[in-house]
């Protein structure tokens, strides 16, 4: 089934469904591996962390349902990482190499790209009981799936739709704090913690999508637009720590200050982009948005065979620091 919740099903089967379908799609890629083992754990990774956005939504209700079973996904994905990350690190610096300054630093980065290749290789090489792992991450994946039978949810459309509310208020509060950091704190987590608030906010988007399709779908392409940008961010912060935990592998020393100056200028250049977006992103009162959530849940609960009329999304400009609200949603609020 498609990554969508229907608010005129039971939730509870509802859930149940698209849970399973992430899950059953990560088993298939894991036992199957169409296009080799590597890129199976990482396609099965990406289903993972669409499960994991789900059991948020379901956290006001379940908490500890969601929270064993959210650390059963989570502990399982770790452990199909180490080439896929290595990989990370290789596409990294060819990344940074599109936007080189100097032929001087095309070099260092060239340089770069072949020792990383080195040792993305020798991992992969050592890396003798990958086929146990991805055996036993279809295991958790079937025992997850079982798992759902436990989930018992009341599926009365008010009840949902105050769930979803609270759960999207809180995920809301989650990104501006996050936001706020970065404001405050350039340190490399701050600007990941932001990351991981955009990847859920855009996944809870598609997952609520049909409530109001075009409003949406809008946000949900400024969203994955901000991800993109924190996860070049993101890369070049795991690469910085690489080369300050091993800077043996990068060269002489002149060789080691390029790499070190142009992952320094692309990713001040990333955040400096990524901050007035994530303002535009997150620029809703967390509260409000959620109310909205709840009455467009319940309305769609209630008449959904119904056509619903609603104002045309227009993008705003980017907040300031407080916490003014987006002309979409105030339109909204007071139909």
């Amino acid at each position: 089934m498609a990554y969508r919740l229907r608010p005129d099903r039971p939730f509870t089967a509802e859930f149940r469904s698209a849970v399973k379908s992430q899950l059953s799609k990560a088993i298939e890629l894991l036992e199957e591996q169409p296009q080799g083992p590597h890129e199976a754990a990482h396609d099965a990774r990406k289903k993972f962390k669409r499960v994991r956005a789900l059991y948020r939504l379901i956290q006001p209700e379940a908490k500890a349902f969601r929270n064993r079973e959210n650390t059963r996904i989570r502990d399982m994905a770790q452990t199909l990482s180490a080439v896929r990350d290595a990989t990370a690190l290789v596409e990294t610096v060819d990344y940074l190499t599109t936007g080189a300054g100097s032929p001087e630093e095309v070099a260092a980065l060239t340089f770069a790209s072949r020792t990383l290749s080195d040792r993305r290789d020798r991992i992969a090489a050592e890396e003798h009981d990958l086929p146990a792992r991805m055996k036993a991450a279809a295991a958790s994946c079937r025992e997850a799936i079982d798992a759902l039978d436990e989930l018992k949810l009341d599926d009365g459309g008010r009840k949902t739709a105050r769930m979803l509310a609270k759960a999207w208020k809180t995920q809301r509060l989650r990104a501006l704090a996050a936001l706020e950091e970065c404001h405050g704190n350039a340190h490399a987590e701050a600007f990941h913690e932001l990351r991981k608030s955009g990847q859920t906010y855009w996944m809870h988007l598609a997952l609520l999508g049909g409530i109001w399709p075009s409003a949406m779908r809008a946000k949900q392409e400024e969203a994955k637009q901000l991800v993109d940008l924190l996860g070049h961010e993101h890369d070049l912060s795991v690469l910085t720590q690489l080369v300050n935990e091993s800077p043996e592998l990068f060269g002489s020393s002149e060789t080691l200050a390029r790499i070190l100056g142009a992952i320094i200028a692309r990713q001040q250049s990333l955040r400096q982009e990524a901050l007035p977006l994530a303002e535009k992103v997150f620029g809703d009162q967390a509260d409000l948005e959620g109310a909205i959530i709840e009455r467009l849940w319940k309305d769609a609960a209630r008449h959904p065979k119904a056509e619903k009329k609603r104002k045309p999304y227009r993008p705003r400009e980017p907040r300031t620091q407080g916490h003014a609200e987006a002309a979409s949603v105030a339109d909204l609020a007071a139909e």
